[in-house]
């Protein structure tokens, strides 16, 4: 029996000498280098009282120039319809949680928008148009170099009262969000 358990110390501290001493010095030191830290949170502004429900789909960055493949996306969280009117004051919806990128010249941020966009009138539904003479994909320049080591913690305060408006010759309610970006940066 004791032959078993000097045989298994033996074995594990070989295992974990190996494993060790197979990272290279490259390995190690090129860990994190170019890496930043994103987070994104969205609040409102509105003096109306009727909610405004937006199908978030996604949260994404423009860290390029000239191609139509320019935009990363963040991974948002807490996609689908959302009660943006019920985030103002202090009240923020968190879309990126610290996500990991490249660090690199970030150009735009955008919200991505899906199709269920809608508010609520006097207890009636009354669909958002997002596409025809709205945008379903509001951006925000923001021309910040994103460097490695710092934490980017973005607010996104979208004015409801500017971004809805009635479009009589459709009889539509529109869409057209006005976003301002707040950004606070942090080294670590």
């Amino acid at each position: 029996m004791k032959h078993l358990h000097t045989l298994k110390v033996l074995v594990f501290t070989f295992i974990i000498l190996t494993s060790t001493m197979s990272c290279s010095k490259e390995d190690t030191d090129n860990g994190n280098t170019s890496i930043a830290a994103v987070s994104v949170s969205l609040k409102s502004t509105t003096e109306d009282s009727n909610k405004v429900y937006l199908d978030i789909a996604d949260v994404q960055i423009r860290v390029k120039e000239g191609t139509a493949n320019d935009w990363v996306s963040l991974e948002a969280i807490n996609t689908g319809a959302q009660n943006i009117s019920a985030l103002n004051n202090d009240t923020q919806l968190q879309l990126v949680d610290f996500v990991e990128i490249e660090s690199a010249y970030v150009y735009e941020i955008r919200i991505v928008l899906g199709d269920n966009n809608f508010m609520d009138i006097n207890q009636t539904l009354v669909s958002l148009d997002v596409t025809d003479k709205g945008s379903d994909t509001p951006s925000n320049l923001v021309h910040t170099a994103f460097e490695a080591n710092h934490i980017y913690d973005i607010v996104l305060d979208l004015n409801l009262d500017e971004s809805i408006s009635y479009n009589a010759s459709d009889n539509m309610m529109v869409l057209n969000p006005k976003l301002y970006t707040e950004i606070r940066q942090i080294e670590y």
